[in-house]
């Protein structure tokens, strides 16, 4: 008997297992599971899934599902389900591989990974895709209740105006009426920048880079980026790449809300890096806290918004093996 269910536990582990965020989307991945998983079906093959209902799940299943043999587990979902997937992989200490099934409102990792947008074709990039080995950051900050923790992002951690635009893009729900979940993704990040820069106000921070000395900064949105893209599609860190060793380190300095205005096109094609107030450096290890102690200056992780500063950054290299288009 215990020779059936140790045979069957690994065969088991031979299919991928699917995490599925059904709230994602604004809850659209449940209302299309169906067809979603005959797609994976039908150009990928057999696959388990399990599903996600609380914020964190997607960590413990992940590492659950890792440390028990897992050897492929894809996420469905947005950036946060990536995220927490990703984190659940690491903490488990194997060599499990990372797929990702984009189904989520921003879709800003897959836009780095190439990875196409509709599940069919994602399925299919799943199944003709190479395996690469990528770096992730590590981001050490404090968490709401005041106490100091870490978690590793895959994309793109940033302070001022985009954590801001998240927490608007969280809060609201005025363009659920919009049929296509990234439409609204796009509309609502659009319509949160166009709200918040009408009042927004640059803040001092101090950062230290390399070990460096620490200086004083004024930011607009400062961003530690392991790859290109965020807010729903701003190509925020043109160079960036995933497995190069270094963060892109971008500071959108002092700006007025008029050139913001002007100018906002050029930070969905990445030209932005060429305006004055704009400040790009590469990095390993980046620290970051407030001028004014008293002052809470919220941390957006992988378009989460987990805690605040003080924060302290650190490039972990190839840490992480990941499925990419051929």
């Amino acid at each position: 008997m215990s020779k059936q269910t140790k045979t069957t536990s690994s065969e088991k582990n031979t299919l991928p297992l699917v995490i599925v965020n059904p709230k994602s989307a604004g809850g659209s991945t449940k209302d299309n599971w169906a067809g979603i998983a005959s797609d994976l079906r039908t150009h990928f093959g057999a696959f388990s899934v399990a599903f996600t209902k609380a914020s964190g799940d997607g960590i413990v299943l992940a590492r659950t599902a890792a440390e028990s043999g897992r050897k492929f587990i894809i996420a469905c979902g947005g950036d946060g389900t990536i995220n927490e997937v990703a984190n659940g992989i690491l903490d488990s200490g194997t060599h499990c591989e990372l797929g990702v099934l984009p189904s989520g409102t921003g879709g800003d990792f897959r836009r780095s990974l190439g990875m196409p947008s509709s599940p069919r074709e994602a399925a299919r990039s799943l199944r003709n895709g190479r395996t690469e080995t990528m770096d992730v950051g590590k981001v050490t900050f404090r968490d709401h209740a005041g106490l100091t923790t870490s978690r590793f992002f895959m994309n793109i951690s940033s302070f001022g105006l985009a954590a801001s635009i998240i927490e608007r893009v969280k809060a609201s729900n005025s363009l659920s009426w919009l049929p296509v979940a990234s439409l609204r993704g796009r509309a609502s990040f659009a319509l949160s920048t166009l709200q918040e820069v009408s009042g927004m106000d640059a803040v001092l921070i101090k950062i230290a880079v390399d070990g460096g000395d620490e200086k004083t900064l004024q930011t607009i949105n400062f961003c530690v980026a392991n790859a290109q893209y965020f807010g729903g599609g701003m190509k925020i860190a043109p160079d960036a790449k995933i497995n190069d060793g270094f963060f892109d380190v971008i500071n959108i300095g002092d700006i007025g809300t008029a050139k913001i205005m002007l100018n906002a096109y050029s930070i969905y094609r990445g030209t932005h890096v060429e305006m004055a107030e704009v400040n790009c450096t590469r990095a390993k290890r980046v620290e970051a806290r407030s001028a004014n102690e008293t002052l809470d200056v919220l941390v957006e992780i992988d378009g989460e918004l987990p805690g605040k500063l003080p924060a302290v950054y650190e490039v972990v290299p190839d840490a992480l093996k990941i499925r990419v288009p051929r």
